[in-house]
């Protein structure tokens, strides 16, 4: 093989892996096309309800019942002169069968002069597609330039949607390709949201009616529309992740988008999931498979085929190139025949038959589910000292032990035994295999984990004298029990296998035993605080008091030996208030320490002290003043 083959082969394997990175993660149910309709099929109360409800009900494929009831619902509240009653009007009895509104002179020179630039782009749209509706003549290439100005002046995504749903209605021989190319512009503004959504910040709905108009004028061109692959993925997981929703216009351009990706020339995702669980055994070998559109609609026309399944565990593949044959809408395979043993396995599953397929490669993993039996138990009692010899007895599944095993300290428990298919007979080891040891008198629980050796031999030894502290040393008749699970066991078991008696040395006496359980009240718990530490005598305290308060004595003294001097305090309200004031901030600092918090304290002193700090700064200015007058 050359090299440029090889490189051939590596492109398409890179481009094969890519198409596999991203499938639908959402879509319409069954159920969610239901729901939607329900949404839909409301009662009519003006034009524009009933042209959602109508139109958005044919989109689906749903039955709209009484056209004549619908058709004089229109005509009675038609508004001939009113360009958006002319449009709803027109448009919905485009969707129901014998219906024809009449249109006036004078209505279609409304809706011609209606497509102006002038106009609003909602205007335009409204006007060229009543005209369309209506069979009226229109001129496209006079729409294509009002469109064109128009964009130039709206440019928001609702305002662009909408010149490519109107171009949608023009002639094919009209120049379409610069409207043509706002699809790629708005495909530009797309918020990518973590590599699985795709949508425009404006909403659900305005990304609903872009994938909308997008496809209706590719198909109107036969162009295909600027969108990859995963693109297209991105913006079907945007529309159809919201199950409910808060307006009939939003569900009504759900619908339109479901229609539009459901069928187009260009693009269509395809939904692969199983027809229930992905679940196969040898009592239904058969896999099942629904492949459809968006809106849960079959692609009976599409072929199936498993590229490759391979377990999960080994990477082993054990079918490939195999097809799926369709049986009343379902795609089944056999793939029991294969002989596949118990476990998981990924399928590469492709969707072919149309070149319009998008997301048409995808992972399946499903799981191979089996019965196992027990075979070979045999139990046993060992001496430690080999003085006495081993005797087996073997039980079978799922009968039990008629005899019970007795155990102490000088001998040893066995327990061997295998797990097999039912089916096959091969070997199985499940996730989950346990030994539980029961106390039929305690209720006391011990689980131990059984591990299978090299020949898958599960193989169990208790040996009482070292396992005694986990059985509490309470001596006593064991059930004894065997656990075995696992997630693609038809059949887990739980079998009482036998009885055991063990007996533990470091029981002296029988006492009363009670029954273990987390519930049982515990003991009442006596907290001792720490003893309070004496104060000081009266004495110590006194004399702290005398020498904290002996600076205020000795001021007291000194005045009255050296004299106060008072000549110089004026009975001004300045000088007065500023004194008042700074009392009353020490004896704050008191109450703080003896009533108020932090915060309260802080507020009562920005009061004080403001006016404690303008009335001191009015008395130091009166003193320098009359400073200033004696000098």
């Amino acid at each position: 093989m050359d090299r440029s083959r090889l490189f051939g082969l590596f492109l398409f394997s890179l481009a094969l892996a890519g198409a596999r990175a991203l499938t639908p993660a959402h879509y319409l149910s069954l159920s969610d096309v239901a729901r939607l309709q329900n949404v839909l099929n409301q009662h009519f109360t003006d034009l524009e309800s009933a042209y959602y409800s109508v139109v958005g009900l044919t989109k689906l494929g749903a039955t709209v019942h009484d056209h004549e009831g619908v058709c004089q619902f229109l005509k009675s509240q038609l508004d001939p002169t009113d360009v958006d009653s002319v449009f709803f009007a027109a448009e919905t009895s485009q969707a129901i069968s014998g219906c024809e509104i009449p249109v006036s002179n004078e209505t279609r020179d409304i809706l011609l002069a209606a497509v102006s630039e002038d106009s609003t782009m909602t205007q335009i749209h409204r006007a060229v597609s009543a005209l369309r509706s209506l069979g009226l003549p229109l001129a496209s290439q006079e729409v294509v330039g009002a469109l064109t100005g128009r964009i130039s002046k709206e440019d928001n995504v609702m305002a662009i949607t909408l010149a490519l749903q109107t171009a949608a209605r023009l002639s094919k021989q009209a120049e379409l390709g610069g409207i043509l190319e706002e699809i790629e512009d708005l495909t530009a503004r797309l918020d990518d949201l973590g590599g699985i959504y795709l949508q425009f910040e404006e909403g659900l709905e305005a990304t609903a009616l872009f994938v909308t108009a997008a496809y209706s004028l590719s198909d109107h061109v036969d162009m295909e529309p600027p969108l990859k692959e995963d693109q297209v993925i991105q913006l079907v997981n945007s529309i159809f992740s919201k199950k409910s929703w808060d307006s009939l216009a939003e569900a009504f351009s759900v619908a339109s988008a479901a229609a539009a990706l459901s069928n187009n020339r260009f693009h269509v995702p395809v939904i692969v999931s199983a027809a229930g669980p992905a679940t196969v055994s040898h009592s239904q070998p058969t896999l099942q498979l629904l492949v459809t559109d968006v809106m849960s609609q079959p692609l009976a026309l599409a072929n199936v085929l498993v590229e490759s399944a391979s377990a999960v565990a080994s990477k082993s593949i054990i079918l490939s190139q195999a097809p799926f044959t369709l049986n009343d809408g379902v795609f089944e395979l056999n793939f029991m025949s294969s002989k596949p043993t118990s476990g998981y396995y990924q399928f590469s599953v492709a969707v072919t038959g149309d070149t319009r397929l998008v997301a048409n490669h995808v992972e399946l993993k499903v799981k191979v589910s089996t019965e196992v039996s027990v075979t070979s138990m045999d139990l046993s009692v060992v001496d430690k000292d080999q003085s006495i010899g081993t005797k087996t007895n073997r039980v079978d599944y799922p009968s039990k032990g008629k005899s019970s095993f007795i155990a102490d300290s000088h001998q040893n428990f066995a327990m061997s035994f295998q797990l097999v298919d039912s089916n096959t007979g091969v070997e199985l080891t499940p996730h989950q295999t346990f030994v539980k040891l029961h106390n039929q008198k305690t209720g006391q629980e011990v689980v131990f984990v059984a591990e299978p050796d090299s020949k898958s031999v599960y193989k169990f030894e208790l040996d009482t004298a070292e396992r005694k502290s986990e059985f509490n040393s309470i001596s006593g008749t064991y059930s004894l029990h065997l656990i075995v699970g696992d997630a693609t066991l038809e059949n887990p078991i739980l079998w009482n296998v036998a009885d055991v008696v063990l007996k533990f040395v470091d029981e002296e006496a029988p006492v009363a035993i009670q029954p273990k359980t987390l519930y049982m009240p515990k003991p009442e718990i006596q907290h001792l605080f720490r003893e309070p530490e004496k104060k000081p005598s009266t004495v110590v305290s006194n004399t702290f008091t005398a020498l904290i308060l002996s600076p205020l004595l000795l001021l007291l003294i000194l005045w009255l030996k050296l004299g106060a001097n008072m000549s110089n305090f004026s009975f001004t309200p300045s000088t007065v208030l500023f004194h008042v004031g700074h009392a009353a901030m020490l004896g704050l600092m008191y109450v703080y320490w003896t009533h108020l918090n932090m915060f309260q304290t802080l507020k009562y002193l920005a009061i004080i002290g403001g006016l404690t700090f303008l009335a001191g700064n009015r008395m130091l200015a009166q003193k320098a003043v009359k400073r200033i007058e004696k000098k």
